[in-house]
C-alpha cells in the first residue's frame, strides 16, 4: 500500500515525543491527586497548536474512560486576548464530568474551578462540517448549562499560556446541564440562538447578567466551529455526544454555596452546589 507524504505528515502529528508523553501522564496525575502543576516546569514542551493537542489526547486516553463530548473555550474576543488568541480551542471532557442539574460538587474534586454559563448542545447524530447552522439546529438538542473550568495548573486564571489550555483539556473541571431538549422545540430560526441572555447567582445573590452572543455571535457557530475542527483531526464529533459551546460572561471563581444560572426563550435553569465536605 502506498504511503503519501501526507499520511507521513498526518502520522507525525499523532507520535508523542518522550517529553510530551511525560507532561500528559503528570497531568494525568495531577487530574488524580489534585496536586497542581507549575506551567515554568513544562513551558518549552508544547509551543504549538499540534503539539498542544497531541497532549491532550495521550492526557484523555489515560482517563480511560469514554469521551462524553466536548468544551469549546476562547469564543469571545475578550477572552480570546486573554490569552493571545485569535480562534476559539477545543477541550475533551469525559462522560463523567458531564453531570445533570440538580448536583452538588464536593471542594475535594476541584482545584482552582472557575463558574461559565454556556448553552449546551447534544447531537442526535453525527455532525458533519458540511451542515449548515439550519441542520446543526435540525440535528441537536439543547440545554443551560454551567461549565466549571478547572486546570491543573496552579494560579492559571488568566495567565495560562493558550497552548498549555489546549494541552490540559481546555482547562475542563464539569459541565452541569438542565433540562435538555429538542434545539426546534424551542428555537424556529438559527438566529433566535444569538438572543439568549442569562442570569447567574450565587447564594442567591445576583452576579452577572450574559447573551448567548458573546458566543462567537452565535452559539451555533461555536458547535459548527468545533465540528469542523474535529474533522479536520479525524475524530468526527458522534451522536450522543454533548458539546458546552462557549460562555455567555466572563466566569467567576466557583466558590463554595449556592448557584444558579437562568436562562430565558424557554431553556431553564441550572442549580449547583459546592460543598467544603
Amino acid at each position: 500500500m502506498e504511503v503519501t507524504l501526507m499520511d507521513t505528515q498526518k502520522q507525525a502529528t499523532l507520535e508523542l515525543s518522550a517529553k510530551e508523553n511525560a507532561f500528559a501522564k503528570e497531568l494525568f496525575n495531577a487530574y488524580q491527586s489534585h496536586r497542581a502543576l507549575k506551567e515554568s516546569d513544562w513551558k518549552d514542551v508544547v509551543t504549538d497548536e499540534a503539539t498542544a493537542y497531541r497532549v491532550q489526547k495521550r492526557f484523555t486516553e489515560l482517563k480511560s474512560e469514554e469521551v462524553g463530548g466536548y468544551k469549546v473555550s476562547l469564543t469571545s474576543k475578550q477572552t480570546q486576548d486573554m490569552f493571545d488568541s485569535d480562534s476559539p480551542l477545543y477541550g475533551a471532557q469525559v462522560k463523567s464530568h458531564f453531570v445533570q442539574s440538580p448536583v452538588t460538587l464536593h471542594r475535594a474534586e476541584l482545584m482552582e474551578p472557575l463558574a461559565e454559563v454556556e448553552m449546551l448542545f447534544t447531537a442526535k447524530e453525527p455532525l458533519s462540517s458540511k451542515d449548515s447552522l439550519e441542520d446543526l439546529l435540525k440535528k441537536t438538542k439543547v440545554a443551560p448549562a454551567v461549565e466549571v473550568p478547572d486546570s491543573r495548573f496552579s494560579d492559571w486564571f488568566p495567565s495560562l499560556s493558550k497552548y498549555m489550555v489546549m494541552a490540559d483539556a481546555a482547562v475542563g473541571g464539569f459541565v452541569v446541564y438542565g433540562q435538555e431538549v429538542e434545539a426546534t422545540r424551542l428555537f424556529d430560526h438559527v438566529d433566535d440562538l444569538a438572543n439568549v441572555t442569562c442570569q447567574l447567582f450565587h447564594n442567591g445573590q445576583k452576579l452577572k447578567d450574559g447573551a448567548s452572543s458573546e458566543v462567537l455571535g452565535n452559539p451555533l457557530n461555536s458547535l459548527h466551529w468545533l465540528v469542523k475542527k474535529l474533522e479536520d483531526q479525524g475524530q468526527p464529533l458522534q451522536a450522543g455526544q454533548r458539546v458546552s459551546s462557549g460562555t455567555f460572561l466572563l466566569p467567576e471563581s466557583l466558590t463554595d454555596g449556592e448557584w444558579k444560572a437562568t436562562f430565558d426563550q424557554g431553556l431553564g435553569a441550572v442549580f449547583l452546589n459546592v460543598s467544603k465536605d
